[in-house]
């Protein structure tokens, strides 16, 4: 560095350039990375893509930029007025003596920016219907396989398993590792609850982790793992943070749980409760067995009391035979009696219908109708007769072979009646037909 000094002093002195290099250097040194919060202001946004804005609180501001590449990333739309956290670096333009911070990241700062977040996203799925209870899915009453989607480190992984071991511990328990806060969580939730889903090996999921603040649990507010769990076939247990803790997971979720613990207790059957419940049937068993068996002890003795000797049977049964055997013969005398009756009867009705004088009488008016049918035809041929021989004398009249037999002749060409000289040419070939035969003959001339 060049050092100059003056007649009055021996302090060094810095060019103006110097000066501001100095200061860049220092600067950069002291401060590379920083978070610093504050109010968006002058926010502009020019078609390069880059932003270009101030950061300021009550007493003071400072210029920012935030390049193209850097502002892709960011999750919501910034206005001037937003409070925000940027992860930046200090620089200083040493050509304009210009201060400024280069923004590497930005998200919005405060509870407050992330309760307004949250209820913009839960009031837009409940809109598309991602809450509706018709859409969620009832939990198994015994689940075999269950996958718990937490942090493998935390309390809440610690308390489940241990809440599962008391309570049921035949239930397969999965642990599926997963971030639950921070860069990358929500899309590691998300993968490993697709991958646990897509197996179809669970009865239900468990996605959860302990308590927290908001922004501890924001992970559990992202859109896409919603969609995920909505999505989702194996019904899914959301068990985030404490009691009073809601995250938009927990509304889309099949069931919410209020504490990891809670949601153990739902998917494990208490095994005390069990041991209740089978130490009562084994009570209702053996009563109902004790009551059968009396039931059917009794049934014996009763049916022992009727057990009679087979003598005293079979006498009965030879009385019944007797008696059956007397009825029946009763019976075949009677029918014979009134079939003999009946007989009697259709003879007499026999006689007096005879047939031999019916049929002769028929017979008589037969031959009286043929004797009539034959005078009949007899005259009909007759008529018939005289009316063609009187036709044939007609048609005899009218014949041309009658007109041919008086000295007549048909002339043809092609067996086309020449009625005309104009029909025929010169040198033509014509048939003339007469009474006994058909002359052909050659057209010399026509005239």
């Amino acid at each position: 560095m060049k050092k100059f000094t003056t007649l009055h002093s021996s302090e060094p002195t810095f060019t103006v350039s110097e000066l501001n290099r100095q200061i860049q250097q220092l600067l950069e040194a002291s401060l590379p990375w920083i978070l610093v919060e504050g109010e968006l202001s002058n926010l502009a946004k020019p078609s390069s893509g880059h932003w270009y804005f101030s950061l300021k609180d009550d007493r003071a501001q400072i210029r920012c930029a935030m390049f193209k590449g850097k502002n892709m990333a960011v999750k919501f739309k910034p206005k001037d007025g937003d409070l925000v956290r940027l992860r930046a670096r200090v620089t200083f333009y040493g050509a304009r003596g210009d201060c400024q911070l280069m923004v590497e990241s930005m998200e919005a700062a405060g509870e407050g920016a992330l309760q307004a977040a949250f209820e913009r996203l839960k009031n837009q799925l409940q809109a598309e219907g991602l809450f509706d209870p018709t859409h969620k899915k009832a939990l198994p009453t015994r689940p075999e396989r269950v996958a718990i989607i937490t942090s493998a480190k935390g309390a809440a992984v610690r308390d489940m398993v241990i809440a599962f071991k008391r309570r049921f511990p035949l239930t397969e328990l999965t642990i599926l590792p997963t971030l639950v806060q921070g860069e990358g969580a929500a899309t590691n939730i998300r993968q490993q609850l697709e991958r646990a889903d897509v197996s179809g090996h669970f009865d239900a999921i468990i996605v959860g982790r302990g308590g927290g603040s908001l922004e501890d649990l924001w992970s559990f507010n992202d859109e896409a793992l919603a969609r995920a769990i909505y999505q989702a076939k194996t019904p899914i247990v959301s068990a985030v943070g404490h009691e009073v803790d809601f995250t938009i997971a927990d509304f889309v979720a099949d069931v919410r749980a209020a504490t990891p613990t809670a949601a153990a207790e739902l998917l494990s059957p208490d095994v005390r409760n069990l041991e209740q419940q089978i130490a009562h049937f084994e009570y209702l068993f053996t009563r109902r067995f004790e009551q059968t068996l009396q039931q059917h002890q009794q049934r014996l003795d009763f049916l022992t009391q009727r057990i009679r000797h087979p003598k005293e049977r079979i006498e009965q049964q030879q009385n019944r035979l007797d008696q059956s055997t007397k009825r029946l013969s009763q019976a075949m005398l009677s029918q014979l009696a009134q079939r003999q009756v009946r007989e009697s009867h259709l003879q007499q009705r026999l006689k007096h219908a005879n047939p031999n004088a019916k049929v002769a009488a028929h017979q008589e008016r037969i031959e009286r109708l043929q004797q009539r049918l034959n005078q009949a035809l007899g005259q009909t041929l007759n008529q018939k007769q005289q009316r063609f021989a009187q036709t044939i004398e007609k048609l005899d009249l009218v014949s041309p072979l009658n007109i041919l037999s008086r000295g007549y002749a048909i002339a043809s060409k092609d067996k086309q009646v020449i009625r005309s000289c104009r029909d025929v040419t010169e040198g033509d070939d014509i048939n003339i037909r007469v009474a006994d035969g058909t002359l052909k003959c050659l057209v010399k001339e026509t005239s």
